[in-house]
């Protein structure tokens, strides 16, 4: 059986000269992109969807911009949000911003919304399913946290708060104002924040790169296991927001 990888705590630097570079390359472009399809076909479930998209299905019903667009849009914004908190992205983040976006797109022109009920319920479970394997493979390229996972772990290091308490203020604030804005709220809504938690936590350590064998490193100066920083690999609290994003 596969040993478990740690998620080494990188500046965007050592992301980058950590090894196995085009191994994770690949990995976050595949990872990214899978997301993307996966929230189309949340969408075309309508059936409800995770917080963040609930906010963004809600802006794109005012705007004449597509449901991508939209989520490019307000990733960057987010990602605006990290200056006063003194994060720095990595490459993993800025693809965030842009690819999940145009892949979003392209699985919406693609995917045709069924119309029997047992098969949009069939599309929402595997939508939450690719989504958590494309969580798992994003965030295991470890090339950086996605804009709205920094914005979240950059308040709580900032404020002091705990991690769960700065998550889920975000995941109600956001949600409440995409269903006010008229973003989809419904079954979708709640079996993602019940069974993305898990499914991550089940497929990141399968799926993180373990970068030791070309540098070790997890032994690099600044460099931390996430045990030594209170957070276990794959431990993913269920009420949280869309991993990787």
């Amino acid at each position: 059986m596969r040993r478990s990888v740690p998620l080494a705590n990188l500046s965007p630097r050592q992301q980058l000269r950590a090894g196995r570079l085009p191994r994770r390359l690949v990995q976050l472009l595949g990872g990214l992109t899978l997301y993307g399809v996966s929230m189309a076909m949340m969408i075309r479930s309508t059936l409800g969807l995770d917080p963040w998209d609930v906010f963004h299905a809600g802006i794109t019903s005012h705007l004449p911009m597509t449901f991508g667009q939209v989520t490019i849009v307000v990733g960057a914004l987010v990602l605006l949000l990290w200056v006063p908190l003194r994060q720095w992205p990595g490459l993993g983040t800025v693809a965030n911003v842009v690819v999940i976006g145009l892949a979003a797109d392209a699985g919406l022109a693609l995917i045709a919304p069924p119309e029997a009920l047992w098969a949009r319920v069939l599309m929402l479970v595997a939508g939450i399913v690719l989504n958590g394997v494309a969580g798992g493979l994003y965030i295991g390229s470890q090339l950086g946290p996605g804009p709205r996972d920094g914005l979240m772990t950059g308040v709580a290091r900032r404020s002091g708060l705990s991690i769960r308490l700065v998550r889920t203020s975000i995941e109600v604030t956001v949600l409440a104002v995409g269903w006010l804005l008229g973003g989809p709220v419904g079954l979708g809504t709640v079996a993602y924040a019940v069974l993305i938690g898990p499914l991550v936590q089940f497929f990141l350590p399968r799926l993180t790169v373990d970068l030791e064998p070309t540098g070790s490193a997890a032994e690099a100066p600044g460099v931390q296991h996430p045990t030594a920083t209170g957070l276990v690999p794959g431990e993913v609290e269920p009420l949280g927001p869309a991993p990787g994003r």
